[in-house]
């Protein structure tokens, strides 16, 4: 149902998009929010946006990662900016979906790995 995908190795400073692409029986995608989890640490909220379009971020990232959405496209982007190395981390996304009106489920993505090395 959600497919994240745009990880992958990049250096100091660098850039990515992450994706997260909501496929199947969908009437409506509502929240989206992107986590993150370190080997041996806790999975952590990155950035979530709203059915309007309201966006929040945590304060490790404000500044450096935008997220936004595409609601013809299912789809949620995570531009990742001036990428540390405390930013590796394999990266979730979770989305509310109503699969018809008014029946509401959240879900998973499958996760995507973003390295951040020289």
């Amino acid at each position: 149902q959600l497919q994240a995908s745009g990880g992958g190795l990049v250096q100091p400073g660098g850039s990515l998009r992450l994706s997260c692409l909501a496929s199947g029986s969908i009437f409506s995608v509502g929240a989206v929010r992107w986590y993150r989890q370190a080997p041996g640490k806790q999975r952590d909220l990155v950035a979530g946006i709203s059915s309007r379009s309201n966006t929040n971020y945590a304060d490790s990232v404000k500044g450096r990662f935008t997220i936004s959405r595409d609601n013809a496209k299912n789809t949620v982007y995570l531009q990742m900016n001036s990428l540390k190395a405390e930013d590796t981390a394999v990266y979730y996304c979770n989305a509310v979906i109503a699969t018809r009106p008014g029946i509401w489920s959240g879900y998973w993505g499958q996760g995507t790995q973003v390295t951040v090395s020289s």
